[in-house]
């Protein structure tokens, strides 16, 4: 078999791939790099914009990231650090419009206000206090909360339409929230480092990597199109395969994947494209997982906005296939299971009753109990009008816990190899929302002497928050950052008065 070598390889053509190999080329555009695809174009899976909501997760509308405590308490923290970790793909993304690299930013983000609904008074009492909580802090300063009908109704009327006039609910609203496009940005971004001398091989399967007595490692490679092997020998491997990333790690044999299983799960979306639906519904609605229901379940009415053409998603429900990826094998579940992780996921197993009873619910619903679970959200709901369809498949991961011997794990993962040649990724939202910040971290973790004497200034440049930490502990610096990226990303306008700003939408609706 033939063999070269490269400096870095890039598994899979997803979001991250996508931008850690932008963000090396930033700081090392001599370094040779290869990205491989085991599919005909990139962004196939997760990263696609129809497997997956496009929510820009700044937790503005994901009750998920502020529970309530066992003693009622709540904290803004988690949603905080959510926030800020969008805040640098705001940043980071507006630097690269400037530079060319992202194109129109309309074609990959669009300002789509996010919000939450709930129903019932206690849950009515916790979005308050939630409210209450979040208004004060800066990057959550332009949230709105109602208890009105009315208010409700022309935030987004297709909650209210024929809604029981003696329900209680309530909503929240920040017109700061987005819809991206993530594989759009994938697309523009590969488009880059081809032209900047990046080899990207489409149908190109990793089969394992190996490490060799150098401390590099051996990619082995098979061509799927023409039925050819060959080895590809780096110095540094990305696997950002999404749910294909557990057994490729497993295949390295770095002693930092023992423990790690991983449980596949099918998300399905209603979908409408009616015009006359479409055009009254403009956000991105959040609800509230139901007792006892897993953290994926949270159902959400989302506008999505795909090559200029606006539809409307609601799900996520779930189905379940063995397989790691939408196009993957059905011995992608047992094939993943090693001495070393079969304990964590037997422990998973038994004490995950709830995830096991919604997803033995979602499997065996008929058609008319979705449409019922839409109809909570949108009481004036046709069947007619909605089709089902099949998102991507999310791996969630399993790893050992030292308390309770196994835990699931509803987030992401980044593993790292000892001595920093290696990485990869596991898990899945909020994931692309917050790519820029988990690939920094990958360089910074990787590459110690090079990002701290090096590139971390480069970085800085590109994203000025870094220089700081972050924005929320400083009002007018999250009111600029946000003025700033909104006008770069054609999210906001300028408007008539200086350094005053105004949502693009509603401009055009004055």
């Amino acid at each position: 078999m033939s063999k070269n070598t490269v400096d870095v390889v890039l598994v899979g053509g997803g979001i991250m791939s996508a931008t850690l190999g932008t963000l090396i080329n930033q700081v090392q555009p001599d370094w040779s790099i290869e990205i491989f695809e085991s599919q005909a174009e990139v962004a196939t899976e997760s990263t696609n914009a129809w497997n997956n909501a496009g929510t820009g997760h700044a937790a503005l509308c994901e009750l998920n990231y502020m529970p309530e405590a066992a003693d009622g308490s709540l904290s803004a923290a988690k949603a905080i650090d959510i926030n800020e970790q969008f805040q640098l793909s705001r940043q980071w993304w507006s630097t690269l419009v400037k530079k060319g690299i992202l194109g129109t930013p309309s074609s990959f983000i669009n300002a789509t206000p996010h919000m939450t609904f709930v129903r019932g008074e206690s849950n009515v009492d916790y979005l308050r206090r939630r409210y209450e909580l979040l208004k004060e802090q800066p990057l959550f300063s332009d949230m709105e909360f109602s208890d009105d009908p009315a208010q409700i109704a022309e935030w987004a009327p297709v909650l209210v339409d024929r809604r029981a006039k003696d329900e209680v609910f309530a909503a929240t609203r920040s017109e700061s929230g987005t819809d991206v496009d993530f594989g759009a940005v994938s697309h523009q971004l590969f488009d880059h480092l081809v032209a900047a001398g990046a080899k990207l091989h489409l149908n190109h399967h990793i089969r394992k990597v190996k490490r060799v007595a150098d401390g590099t490692w051996n990619v082995h490679v098979r061509n799927r199109s023409g039925y050819g092997s060959h080895i590809v020998n780096a110095k540094f491997v990305f696997v950002g395969a999404g749910g294909g990333a557990l057994q490729l790690l497993q295949s390295s044999k770095i002693p930092e994947i023992r423990g790690f299983g991983g449980f596949p799960i099918s998300g399905k979306f209603l979908k409408t494209d009616n015009p006359e639906i479409v055009a009254h519904h403009r956000a991105k609605v959040y609800g509230k997982a139901a007792v006892g229901a897993p953290p994926m379940s949270v159902p959400h009415l989302d506008t999505r906005i795909v090559d200029g053409k606006e539809s409307i998603l609601f799900g996520p429900y779930a189905g379940f296939s063995p397989n790691f990826l939408k196009k993957g094998s059905w011995w992608d579940l047992p094939g993943s299971i090693r001495l070393h992780n079969l304990g964590p996921m037997i422990k998973v197993g038994l004490t995950q009753w709830g995830l096991e009873k919604y997803l033995l619910g979602e499997l065996m619903a008929s058609r008319e109990k979705q449409m019922n679970t839409l109809r909570e959200y949108m009481p004036a709901a046709r069947t007619a009008d909605w089709e089902m369809i099949t998102a991507g498949q999310r791996v969630q991961v399993m790893k050992k816990d030292p308390e309770k011997g196994g835990i699931l794990q509803f987030g992401t993962e980044v593993i790292t190899g000892a001595d920093g040649s290696i990485a990869g990724l596991l898990g899945a939202s909020p994931g692309a929302s917050t790519a820029v910040h988990a690939m920094l971290g990958v360089l910074r973790k990787c590459f110690p002497e090079q990002y701290a004497n090096e590139w971390e200034q480069v970085f800085t440049e590109q994203i000025p928050v870094l220089a700081t930490g972050g924005l929320n502990g400083d009002a007018a610096a999250a009111a600029a950052s946000l003025a700033e990226t909104g006008r770069v990303l054609g999210l906001i306008a300028e408007t008539d008065t200086p350094g005053a700003v105004a949502p693009v939408d509603a401009q055009a609706d004055a």
